[in-house]
C-alpha cells in the first residue's frame, strides 16, 4: 500500500530523530575543504581555465552518509556530466549533521574553492532538533549573501526540504515556505523536495531509515538534474 506523503514523512522524522546523535556534528572547517579539494582533485583541475565548478553545500544527504563517495549524488551528478561531454567539476562540501547555523560558520572557509554554481542544501537537521524556523530562514539567507558577496554571477539552486507533520502545523507551514521564499527572494532556481520519492521508502533508504541507499541516491539525482541541467 501506497503511503501518502505526510505519512512517509513522519516516518522519516521518527528515524531521523532516534539517530540524528549518530552524525558528527562539528568539524573543523578547513577540514571540510581539504575533503572537498582531495575528493575533487581541485587542486589538479585548477589550471584548466575552461572549466566551471558545482559545489554541492549541505550536510550527510549531500556527503552521501553510509555510502561509497561514488555512490552520492553529487557524484553520481559528475557521472552525468562527463556522459554529457560538459566542462563542469563537481565539488562535494557535505558535512554529515551541520545546521545552517554551523554551514553559516564555514560557508567562507568552503568559498575559497572555484564555484559557478552552487546548490545549497541544508536545514533538515534544523527541523529535527526543533530549532527555531526563523533563525533557520535568517541562516540560509547569510550563506546565500556571502555566496553573492564572492560573486554576483554564481548561479544559486536550492534544495528545497519538508518537515514532517509532527512538528505542528504552523512549524510545517513556516518550514515548508523557507525554501520557494529565498528561492524567489533571490532570483535562484529550486528544488521543490531534494527527497521527493525517496523519503519514507524503507527499500530507497540505508537501515537507520533517514539517508538515501544507493539506489535512492539515483532518484534524488534526477530530482537535481531536473533543475541543474537547465544552467549546463
Amino acid at each position: 500500500m501506497k503511503l501518502s506523503l505526510s505519512i512517509q514523512l513522519l516516518i522519516t522524522a521518527l528515524a531521523l530523530t532516534l539517530l540524528s546523535a549518530c552524525e558528527s556534528k562539528q568539524v573543523d572547517a578547513k577540514e571540510v575543504v581539504k575533503r572537498a579539494d582531495n575528493s575533487t582533485k581541485v587542486k589538479e583541475v585548477m589550471t584548466d581555465d575552461d572549466t566551471k565548478y558545482i559545489l554541492f553545500f549541505g550536510n550527510s544527504l549531500v556527503a552521501g552518509y553510509g555510502l561509497e563517495e561514488e555512490e552520492s549524488f553529487p557524484s553520481l551528478v559528475q557521472e552525468r556530466i562527463i556522459e554529457q561531454n560538459l566542462d563542469y567539476k563537481v565539488i562535494n562540501a557535505g558535512l554529515s549533521g551541520e545546521t545552517t547555523a554551523e554551514g553559516k560558520g564555514r560557508i567562507n572557509w568552503v568559498l575559497k574553492q572555484p564555484v559557478d554554481i552552487f546548490v545549497l542544501e541544508l536545514g533538515a537537521n534544523d527541523m529535527l532538533r526543533g530549532l527555531d524556523v526563523k533563525a533557520t530562514k535568517t541562516n540560509l539567507q547569510a550563506i546565500i549573501d556571502q555566496v553573492k558577496k564572492k560573486n554576483k554571477d554564481i548561479k544559486i539552486i536550492l534544495a528545497g526540504m519538508q518537515a514532517a507533520p509532527n512538528m505542528g502545523k504552523e512549524y510545517v507551514d513556516y518550514f515548508n515556505n523557507i525554501f520557494p521564499d529565498l528561492a524567489k527572494a533571490n532570483d535562484a532556481a529550486l528544488i521543490p523536495f531534494l527527497l521527493e520519492g525517496v523519503a519514507g521508502r524503507p527499500e530507497l533508504n540505508l537501515a537507520d531509515g533517514k539517508h538515501p541507499n544507493a539506489e535512492g541516491q539515483k532518484i534524488v539525482l534526477e530530482n537535481v538534474w531536473g533543475v541543474l541541467k537547465d544552467f549546463l
